[in-house]
């Protein structure tokens, strides 16, 4: 096999890594559990190990779609199963088998219907990485389509019943995501027609030839605002948020995890590859709007997490306050807030993981979220108490976290486009130190509550979360470059610059 050949065929076997070890579990005995989990966790790591090599082999210098495989699929619609990644989607590939390697661990106690839980959970982290590496529409939305089921089934299931039904919360999250994918539908539908029309009725659904052709302005109008309703429901823009911080309380942890740390950032990433790249115009009309809705749900989120009781709902609505702060910087869109939203998106994603990790376990172990029942539990479980405290401050986007980069990019990248919307945004940060070191402070400190010295303190495999998202937020926030270098590799070697300039977006008052 050729050196070109064995980089073409990387991302499939990084795709089929988790599916392989679905396959292996279905054929094992429902009575091995532990056998069952062990081959969750080596199918999730062989899926980051090559993920991370194709982070650090990416060519950084040349930019652009690398590591590429394209098969025709249906050749007279123009469907390709095509796989390619860029420094765009290659932050949002290693996050996805990050989450999923440690949502296994953090799984690991899990004594209900083993088998079918790890089956379920290694398809949706299959469904979440295609997205990341399609390079055609259609195969896109169909790996989209592939994470609904699984969340769907896995929230019914062992999700937890407190505040909201588990059956609510995931019947709600799923007509969300439903609702979203309809318009996805008719606007992706509307696009390919159109690109066959100005194509001499050869029809298409790759990225980068539907990015090539020049549609109408009133067309572009439409189609990009059916676009943002989709994903920005996805991202859980302002108001169109209200599903996720159910969602996330009425699921269980691994899929709390994988939810707010990668699901939701398929709607950055797709109003960035579809959007901005390929309907220019329709982004510039509907920027402002964006902005506007944005700087709305940061602050609406922010100020509800303050009144929260439940720690998944704290972090629920501190998830979409900070997905805020994602789409105030797609609709800047310039260099500078393109790169803060991809590196915010992997941020968050590394962020809200640790606090789910250590939520279900705090969960798990005394079988309440009610901040009010608990406190110091720093005494009983000390290393807990450490991702807790770590979790918090990369949320406040302290120094040393890559929270804080992710932070001052987007407000340097904003800050010209809309002045007023992005002070709004920094303001936003006060309620958020407030609602993170309340929670912090009445959940690990205060006086010892006896009641809980039954609690044990996280060990053994139970530490794998703790260990490798900390890591990571360090790692990552201390020497920024590693994952900054490649961001700005894909957003300066692609077509979105020069994208930028054409539709005159960038006088919008972008850092460049």
């Amino acid at each position: 096999m050729s050196a070109a050949t064995a980089g073409s065929m990387i991302l499939p076997f990084t795709l089929l890594a988790p599916v392989l070890a679905a396959l292996i579990i279905v054929f094992l005995p429902k009575e091995e559990g532990k056998m069952i989990k062990i081959v969750a966790a080596l199918g999730t790591f062989a899926a980051l190990a090559l993920s991370v090599y194709v982070f650090f082999a990416y060519d950084r210098a040349q930019g652009g779609m690398q590591f590429n495989l394209i098969l025709p699929w249906t050749k007279d619609l123009g469907v390709n199963l095509a796989f390619g990644v860029d420094g765009i989607s290659i932050p949002m590939l290693v996050l996805t088998n990050l989450i999923g390697f440690t949502a296994v661990y953090s799984s690991w106690n899990l004594d209900k219907r083993v088998k079918e839980f790890f089956v379920l959970l290694l398809i949706l982290i299959t469904g979440v990485m295609g997205t990341f590496i399609a390079r055609d529409l259609f195969i896109f939305f169909l790996f989209y389509e592939i994470v609904v089921i699984p969340i769907y089934i896995m929230v019914i299931i062992w999700g937890s019943t407190k505040r909201v039904s588990k059956e609510y919360a995931g019947m709600k999250l799923t007509i969300y995501l439903l609702i979203g994918s309809a318009f996805l539908l008719v606007g992706l539908v509307a696009l390919y027609l159109n690109a066959k029309g100005l194509n001499g009725g050869q029809g298409t659904f790759m990225f980068d030839e539907l990015a090539k052709f020049k549609y109408d302005p009133t067309f572009q109008k439409i189609v990009f605002g059916l676009m943002a309703f989709g994903f920005g429901s996805l991202i859980s823009m302002f108001p169109f948020h209200s599903w996720s911080p159910d969602g996330y309380a009425g699921a269980p942890t691994a899929v709390s995890m994988i939810h707010a740390g990668v699901l939701k950032k398929i709607g950055g990433y797709g109003l960035i590859r579809l959007g901005l790249m390929v309907l220019p115009v329709g982004a510039k009309f509907w920027a402002p709007v964006i902005a506007t809705l944005a700087i709305a749900g940061v602050l609406y989120a922010a100020f509800i997490a303050l009144a929260q009781k439940d720690l998944k709902y704290v972090v629920g609505y501190s998830s979409v306050s900070h997905m805020g702060y994602v789409l105030i910087a797609i609709a800047a869109f310039n260099v500078t807030s393109i790169n803060g939203a991809v590196e915010m998106m992997f941020a968050h994603g590394v962020m809200s993981a640790l606090f789910f990790s250590m939520i279900g376990f705090v969960y798990e172990k005394s079988h309440t979220r009610n901040i009010s029942e608990l406190g110091g539990l720093a005494r009983q479980m000390p290393r807990l108490a450490v991702g807790f405290l770590i979790a918090g401050m990369a949320s406040l986007g302290l120094p040393g976290t890559v929270n804080f980069i992710a932070e001052f990019t987007i407000f340097m990248g904003s800050v010209r486009a809309y002045p007023v919307l992005a002070i709004l945004g920094i303001a936003g940060i006060i309620f958020t130190a407030a609602y993170i070191l309340r929670t912090l402070a009445n959940v690990l400190f205060g006086p010892r509550r006896p009641e809980w010295d039954h609690l044990k303190d996280l060990r053994g495999p139970e530490m794998v979360p703790l260990v490798v998202l900390v890591f990571v937020l360090f790692v990552t926030g201390m020497f920024p470059n590693i994952v900054y270098s490649v961001i700005n590799s894909g957003v300066t070697h692609s077509d979105l610059s020069k994208v930028m300039e054409t539709v005159g977006l960038a006088k919008m008052g972008g850092l460049f």
